[in-house]
């Protein structure tokens, strides 16, 4: 080192501090949306599927089902997931520009 010089160089441009600060945001938003990403998986996965053929071949009941406990709650879930899934890549997508 040189005498005089700061032996680490400081951010005193604001432009570079808030691209490195948009940038960081960016990261963070990219790993909610992966986090998102397998949430919303396991809440498609862990749903019910429908009638199936049971219901073709006269099993079961009406064709009307209601959902109750943790299938409304997977079911109202899995609504609130894709929203956050897509507004976090609109996010992203707003950022980088």
């Amino acid at each position: 080192l040189l005498t005089g010089q700061a032996p680490y160089k400081t951010l005193t441009n604001s432009s570079s501090l808030l691209c490195f600060t948009i940038m960081s945001v960016s990261a963070i938003i990219s790993v909610v949306q992966i986090i998102i990403a397998f949430l919303l998986t396991a809440a498609i996965l862990l749903q019910q599927r429908g009638a199936g053929l049971s219901e073709a071949f006269g099993g079961g009941g009406a064709g009307y089902h209601t959902k109750r406990g943790i299938e409304k709650i997977l079911f109202i879930s899995t609504i609130v997931l894709a929203i956050l899934f897509i507004s976090s890549t609109f996010i992203i997508l707003f950022l980088n520009k």
